[in-house]
């Protein structure tokens, strides 16, 4: 049987580069609203980070996330993302 292959990306905080699942979508519609894409299947412009609040923080510090999504992105929007990506992530132990 023959193997499957695995789609890689790189996050745009760390650049790491990992199985596309490892990895959450962020997303720009086509109206321009920005959002997590946890399935990666909604339209529009993505880009995608670890499920790492510091790998937001990184992406958010040096814009790289606005370069991504060719977009301005404002302190809000932000603050929502980085809420809803701790929300996600569980505390081990």
């Amino acid at each position: 049987m023959k193997q499957r292959k695995i789609p890689m990306r790189s996050c745009v905080g760390c650049f790491e580069s990992k199985p596309k699942k490892e990895l959450i979508r962020i997303v720009r519609s086509p109206e321009g609203e920005i959002s997590l894409d946890p399935v990666g299947k909604k339209a529009g412009r993505g880009a995608y980070i670890c499920p790492d609040p510091e790998c937001l923080r990184k992406a958010r510090k040096a814009k790289r996330l606005e370069k991504s999504l060719e977009c301005e992105i404002g302190e809000e929007v932000y603050a929502a993302l980085e809420k809803e990506l701790e929300s996600r992530v569980t505390p081990n132990g």
